[in-house]
């Protein structure tokens, strides 16, 4: 089983937190770096110049001697507003496991509805990784298992995200918490390009911007 990731996107500026118009960004998901599937997200400004709403949709398929061993299907819609998480609905389903989540903010308090009933006071953020405000955050929700989960956001060494002779240098920042530790990795210009976690039997999944997206 892979380890559940809430991935959102980068399409948005980075001074703000606030989309400037709809964008479609794609990571490529890649499993001891080899391509297992696609996790692409879309965003939008609302009515409100503080609010917009993201889309994002996984799929993945492992594969052993042509045939498919593990499939993951994830769908999941958060609404904002500014840097908190107002609403959150998802749909997964990991290799036949089908799970959802369901929570909203209601006035001073951020509830999670299904799959189990939790409440965190305040503004909620999930794993946002485009957004700066993730670095001073100490809890986070997942998208996926619902779960309001204690963190800690510290900075590694500078390394590089691309393949071979076009890697680029890249700043990363780990998150630590209940699960395996993500290291997300920034370009130069602050711009989301990859994050690299480990899996059941010490396996590599990473994510790396889709070359050619914006």
């Amino acid at each position: 089983m892979l380890a559940p990731l809430s991935v959102v996107p980068v399409a948005v500026d980075a001074a703000d937190a606030r989309p400037k118009a709809q964008s479609t960004w794609t990571f490529r998901a890649l499993l001891d770096g080899r391509p297992i599937g696609e996790h692409r997200f879309s965003i939008a400004a609302g009515q409100d110049a503080a609010e917009y709403t993201l889309i994002s949709e996984a799929a993945f398929a492992v594969r052993m001697l042509g045939v498919t061993v593990y499939r993951y299907r994830h769908r999941a819609v958060e609404r904002w507003r500014g840097d908190c998480l107002v609403a959150l609905s998802s749909e997964t389903d990991d290799d036949g496991q089908r799970s959802s989540v369901n929570a909203e903010q209601q006035g001073e308090t951020f509830r999670v509805v299904t799959p189990a009933a939790q409440t965190a006071r305040g503004c909620v953020m999930s794993f946002a990784y485009w957004n700066p405000a993730l670095r001073g955050q100490h809890r986070l929700i997942n998208a996926q298992t619902g779960r309001i989960e204690a963190v800690t956001v510290t900075p590694v060494e500078d390394g590089s995200v691309g393949p071979g002779d076009r890697a680029q240098p890249a700043r990363g920042w780990r998150i630590s918490g209940p699960g395996r530790p993500i290291v997300v990795w920034y370009s130069a210009q602050g711009d989301w390009v990859g994050l690299d976690t480990t899996v059941d039997g010490g396996r590599q999944l990473s994510y790396r911007r889709h070359e050619g997206a914006p």
